[in-house]
């Protein structure tokens, strides 16, 4: 059995919605270099819905791979169902990663939600904040 998917190897040399949104309504950053994986996601957001989603990744194939997939999964949509986006859905989407690559679809949901975290923030909008991720302790970035 392969390491990786067909999917994964595809987002991974054709990454879907790679790049910047200058006027981004709310921008995600998450990671460390110490565990060299680092996404930021960039939001455009009408009317609640993600009419336009981009993002850089400095990491593995399995951290392009997620970040393709996780934007590719909640554009167009409304802001509400990508709050709902988990980790397992991304990897599951991506057919399966390695249980040692798990953690880059967990920083793929964790960028979605703190892009709307800064898009709430930015607007003034509240929200629960269980709802979202404290990312300055995440286990997968303390070895």
């Amino acid at each position: 059995m392969a390491l990786y998917s067909k999917t994964v190897m595809d987002h991974f040399t054709n990454p879907r919605n790679v790049g910047v949104i200058e006027d981004a309504s709310g921008v995600g950053e998450v990671g460390n270099a110490k565990c060299g994986d680092i996404m930021k996601i960039y939001l455009k957001i009408e009317n609640d819905i993600i009419v336009d989603v981009k993002f850089e990744t400095f990491g593995c194939g399995s951290a392009i791979a997620s970040s393709s997939m996780a934007t590719e999964m909640i554009k167009g949509k409304p802001i509400s169902e990508a709050m709902k986006l988990t980790n397992k859905a991304v990897a599951e989407a991506l057919e399966g990663l390695p249980a040692h690559k798990l953690h880059c679809s967990v920083l793929a949901e964790e960028a979605i939600k703190a892009a709307l975290k800064d898009y709430y923030d930015r607007n003034g909008i509240a929200y629960d904040e269980s709802q979202f991720p404290d990312c300055s302790h995440c286990e997968h970035c303390q070895d």
